[in-house]
């Protein structure tokens, strides 16, 4: 086993990170118009137009309206300014262009596979290659689950708002439906002969072979659930607040029983209530289409109680799972023991009124997951089959949406407010009892939600 550490402080990455014949469908956005936005663009919200009345509009104004939902009534229009787009009757406006963040990690670490002769068995997660440094499934009894039979069905989707999937990572052969698949991001360098969806960053393909993954190198929460990538953060970690919704819209419009959005940002209300009315709109279309919206909490170590004017995009927002990071304190060896793996993560944001629930994504050990192969920051990845380490509450939010998958197999599709009941009820209630600050219900029990 040949081991690679790649010590590397990395810089913050600034990131935020589509049916044509249907009333509530999105004007098809061209695939010059998609990803980042650049100046002069707005997105624009309105109440029962059509995106005829709503495109007139615009022109009247010398604009072009370049994406609109009538299902949600959000747009994108170019080429007006902000002032002479809330001139359009009705208008609420906020600029396109606005980006969330992945948070930073201190440093990642790759190790390679070189002992995996055959892929093992999708039934037993447990006999993945690197299982025995995945402390975080123990922790949350995924395995008691497995044990079981509980390993997921691919009638269940999740889609991935994120940098895309490394799709032909052996963990992942088969779990993504490219046919589903789409990117808002057209700059991205994509090699001839691969989908757009294709990851050429790191952070998606890690978020998504932690909801499912073959088992193959490493363990998923599960092995069997469908995926969908929505790629709307570039190989830099790039990408617009515009882009995020659209992703959004996209995953409810085409089946996507959970949404996972491992990102997100933070502004002041003040000034923004446009924006803020937006988002909500956007989270309250994905709840009435039948999709649950699960997002990572954020890693800056913020009381979301104690804000003041603050804000956090997106666990401020109604119809959402908001999710901290718990990890070990300790271990002497990369394969445990694993002390107090219970423990909050000191980054993790955190607070009553935000956080539901509480799951792993590393403290003194990482979360290992698979290392994106077309990776442009991870070129060594390319050179083999890698697993890869990195804490974060982005690594907390997937354990949550697998989990949430297993839950829609028993519940049915279209009852987020269900699945997110049982979430919410079958957590170990950590800290303080009942809603807790750091873990809010509590750290998610896989065996419990699905009556183990």
């Amino acid at each position: 086993m040949n081991r690679h550490a790649v010590v590397a402080s990395l810089l913050s990455l600034a990131a935020l990170a589509a049916c044509a014949d249907r009333a509530d469908a999105p004007l098809a956005p061209s695939a010059a118009r998609r990803g980042a936005a650049p100046d002069g663009r707005q997105i624009v919200a309105f109440n029962n137009r059509s995106a005829a009345e709503v495109g007139a509009a615009v022109a009247a104004r010398g604009g072009t309206l370049e994406w609109y939902h009538e299902g949600a009534g959000i747009g994108v229009v170019s080429g007006l300014s902000a002032d002479a787009a809330r001139g359009l009757p009705g208008a609420a406006v906020a600029t396109a262009e606005s980006a969330v963040e992945l948070d930073p990690v201190s440093g990642v670490e790759v190790e390679e596979a070189t002992g995996v002769a055959e892929p093992q068995s999708p039934a037993t997660p447990n006999t993945a290659f690197f299982f025995p440094r995945q402390w975080d499934y123990p922790a949350i009894h995924a395995n008691t689950a497995w044990n079981a039979g509980r390993t997921g069905s691919a009638d269940v989707t999740v889609a991935i708002l994120d940098t895309g999937i490394d799709y032909g990572y052996p963990d992942l052969v088969g779990r993504v439906d490219l046919s589903r698949s789409v990117s808002f991001i057209p700059s991205d360098p994509i090699p001839a002969g691969f989908h757009p969806v294709l990851d050429r960053h790191y952070h998606g393909t890690h978020v998504a072979s932690t909801v499912s993954s073959n088992s193959n190198v490493v363990a998923g929460v599960t092995s069997r659930v469908t995926l969908i990538g929505v790629k709307v953060l570039s190989a830099s970690g790039s990408g617009s607040n515009a882009g995020v919704l659209q992703g959004l819209i996209w995953a409810a419009d085409h089946g996507a029983d959970v949404a996972n959005m491992s990102l997100g940002s933070y502004f002041t209300r003040a000034g923004n209530g446009d924006f803020i009315g937006i988002v909500q709109r956007t989270m309250n279309y994905a709840n009435r289409k039948g999709m649950l919206v699960v997002v990572s909490a954020g890693n800056g170590a913020l009381d979301l109680d104690h804000d003041g004017n603050g804000m956090s995009t997106f666990c401020s927002f109604a119809n959402v799972v908001c999710v901290s990071a718990t990890g070990p304190t300790a271990s002497p060896t990369v394969n445990g023991p694993f002390t107090n793996v219970d423990a909050l993560a000191g980054y993790s944001n955190y607070g009553r009124s935000a956080i539901n629930v509480a799951a792993p994504g590393g403290n003194q050990r990482p979360v290992w997951q698979a290392c994106n192969r077309k990776s442009l920051a991870l070129p060594i990845c390319g050179t083999g089959t890698f697993t890869l380490g990195l804490s974060g509450t982005s690594m907390a939010a997937p354990h949550v949406s697998g989990l949430a998958a297993l839950i829609v197999e028993d519940v049915g599709h279209g009852h987020p407010a269900q699945v997110k009941a049982r979430l919410q009820q079958s957590a170990d209630d950590l800290g303080q009892p009942g809603t807790d600050p750091f873990y809010g219900k509590g750290r998610i029990n896989v065996a419990r939600a699905v009556g183990l």
